[in-house]
């Protein structure tokens, strides 16, 4: 017996050394990679706190700058570390200039209604997916379904032709209306409330809860997981988007921080990597908080039934 168990303890060291040089390759594979992912914000931040000077040196053969006074290098020069740190062009993009402070508004504006919305209407429209049949009921969620494949840039000239028979164009509406109605989280949480046991509802309703009770109280809690990941999707989505507000509003005043920073002019690069960092803030603050809940929402969401 002491034998055998001596030949077995061998054996799964034999396996492990045979494993370990495999799993030190696949690290350095995905450490690779995630290096590669990261280093653009790694960039980004270190770079907010170098001079206009630095910046000007490092990338103006990239982007073909040319001064009489500010020396560019020949290639590219990529540094983590600035020759001197600088909090100036935070100064400037919070304190100096007002400009930064309304298109973030702007963008909570147009971003948050979105989000809240988008969610009460598509937890409502998903429990009429889920607990009634019905052919009309099966068009429509085919209809959904179509929509949500096509991607966002195929729908704006209809959105402006429907947004400008309603007088709404050069207004928020303009971008908050159709936003609202998003096919994705419909779609999802559909799929969610369907994996509900019928027991649950029977019991529910057997003990005088009404429809409205049942929706409050066991339907949206067992999607709560679900409920984060898309309000994160969801929020990151409307808080990045450009392609509407340029559609919709001609008022540069009211365009959201996107469309600013697109805007930046090659000589404020100080000003738009520092606005690049703060814009990022409200996005990973919101993703750290909730990533347990993302990774939960989507694992579930994709167990096939």
């Amino acid at each position: 017996m002491l034998q055998h168990l001596q030949t077995r303890s061998k054996r799964r060291h034999r396996h492990q050394f045979r494993t370990k040089p495999i799993d030190f390759v696949w690290m350095i594979l995905i450490g690779g990679v995630a290096v590669l992912f990261l280093m653009p914000l790694v960039l980004t931040v270190c770079d907010s706190f170098m001079t206009e000077t630095e910046i000007f040196y490092n990338y103006g053969a990239m982007l073909n700058l040319k001064s009489e006074t500010i020396y560019t290098a020949p290639s590219v020069a990529i540094k983590l570390i600035p020759d001197r740190v600088t909090i100036q062009q935070y100064v400037s993009t919070l304190i100096t200039s007002s400009e930064y402070l309304l298109k973030m508004w702007n963008s909570v504006i147009l971003a948050l209604p979105i989000t809240v919305f988008q969610l009460v209407v598509a937890l409502f429209a998903s429990y009429g997916f889920a607990r009634y049949r019905g052919r009309v009921k099966q068009i429509i969620f085919l209809a959904y379904l179509i929509l949500m494949l096509m991607p966002y840039q195929v729908t704006l000239v209809p959105n402006f032709v429907v947004s400008d028979a309603l007088g709404i164009v050069g207004t928020r509406w303009a971008i908050i209306l159709p936003g609202i109605f998003s096919t994705f989280p419909v779609y999802l949480f559909t799929k969610i409330m369907k994996r509900i046991p019928k027991t649950y509802l029977e019991a529910a309703r057997l003990d005088g809860a009404g429809e409205f009770q049942i929706f409050r109280y066991i339907a949206v809690p067992l999607c709560r997981n679900v409920i984060v990941s898309v309000l994160l999707l969801v929020f990151i989505d409307c808080w990045n988007m450009v392609e509407q507000p340029l559609l919709m509003l001609d008022d540069a005043q009211k365009q959201p921080l996107s469309v600013f920073l697109s805007q930046i002019s090659s000589g404020d690069l100080g000003v738009a990597f520092a606005a690049a960092v703060l814009y990022m803030i409200p996005s990973l603050l919101l993703f750290l908080y909730g990533e347990e809940d993302l990774v939960q929402g989507m694992a579930y969401a994709g167990v096939k039934e």
